[in-house]
């Protein structure tokens, strides 16, 4: 059974960093795609961030790129979110996921290629 465990979240002022945890047991990682995704009330869960378990190739958002970079520790099974200059408008609950994707990664994922989730950390951003 594939658990995500988040961590991390909480409330900061515009302009802080947050670094989100995530800890995946259950199964070997190692041909999984893992990501972050994020979703305020009445809206779609969206895609925030991913990278494959294995290898160093990374997808991003619009919205976060050059602000949010997402890692993977394989001796700690831990997958990170380091966001910084966060923005009011990056309020939200924050998931993280694990996939198998065979083949390319696409430039952006949703969260319907996603079979495994987390609980969810919340993080907000006073402005």
């Amino acid at each position: 059974q594939v658990q995500l465990v988040e961590s991390g979240g909480g409330l900061v002022q515009a302009g802080a960093s947050l670094r989100l945890s995530c800890a995946a047991s259950g199964r070997t990682f190692s041909s999984y795609t893992m990501g972050w995704f994020r979703q305020v009330p009445g809206k779609e869960r969206d895609f925030v961030a991913a990278i494959r378990w294995i290898g160093d190739i990374t997808r991003y958002a619009d919205s976060v790129k050059g602000r949010f970079t997402i890692s993977r520790d394989t001796a700690k099974s831990t997958v990170y979110l380091q966001m910084n200059s966060l923005k009011p408008e990056d309020t939200a609950v924050y998931y993280c996921a694990a996939a198998q994707i065979i083949g390319i990664l696409p430039g952006t994922l949703s969260s319907d290629d996603f079979g495994f989730w987390g609980q969810g950390t919340q993080v907000t951003v006073s402005s």
